[in-house]
C-alpha cells in the first residue's frame, strides 16, 4: 500500500501563528504516515508485521540521529567558545577586508551572535577570520625539521 506523502507535508502546518508547512518528513510527519497507513489498510491483507516493526525502528532510529545531531551542534557551539575565551591576551594576525593583514592583542570576546568575536583594538573579528595567534611578545616561528 503506498501513500503519497507530498500532500501530506505540504498540508501540514503548526500550531503557532505564522509559521510556514514543513516540506521535511519529520517526525511528525512519519508518525502521521504510520496511523493513516494502519488506518486505511485493507483488512484481508493486513500490514505485515516485520514492516511495522522496520518503520517503527526507522523511527526510533531518526530520533536518535536529530538528537545526535543536535548534540552534536551543542559542542561545536561550546567548543568555539571556549577557543575564543582562550584568546583573550594573545596576539592575533588576521587579513583585514582591504586585503592586509594586521595584528593586535585581543582584550575581550562577545558570544552575542552565532560565531564568538574577538575585539582586538576597535575592530571586532568572527573567530574564524583569525589567522594565527602568539602569546604576547613572542614572534612565531618556522616548524623546524629534524635533523638527519
Amino acid at each position: 500500500m503506498s501513500i503519497d506523502v507530498s500532500s501530506l507535508t505540504s498540508t501540514r502546518t503548526t500550531a503557532a501563528a505564522g509559521t510556514q508547512p514543513s516540506n521535511e518528513l519529520d517526525k511528525q510527519a512519519f508518525l502521521e504516515l504510520l496511523v493513516t497507513q494502519l488506518r486505511y489498510q485493507d483488512p484481508s491483507a493486513p500490514m505485515d508485521s516485520s514492516q511495522l516493526m522496520a518503520q517503527t525502528s526507522q523511527l526510533t532510529t531518526m530520533e536518535a540521529l536529530v538528537e545526535l545531531s543536535g548534540t552534536q551542534r551543542e559542542a561545536f557551539a561550546l567548543q568555539m567558545r571556549a577557543s575564543a575565551a582562550q584568546l583573550v591576551g594573545r596576539e592575533v594576525t588576521w587579513s583585514g577586508d582591504d586585503g592586509v593583514t594586521r595584528t593586535g592583542v585581543v582584550t575581550t570576546v562577545s558570544y552575542a551572535g552565532p560565531v564568538p568575536t574577538v575585539r582586538v583594538g576597535d575592530t571586532d573579528l568572527p573567530l574564524d577570520a583569525v589567522a594565527t595567534v602568539t602569546a604576547p611578545g613572542t614572534t612565531p616561528t618556522a616548524p623546524t625539521t629534524p635533523a638527519a
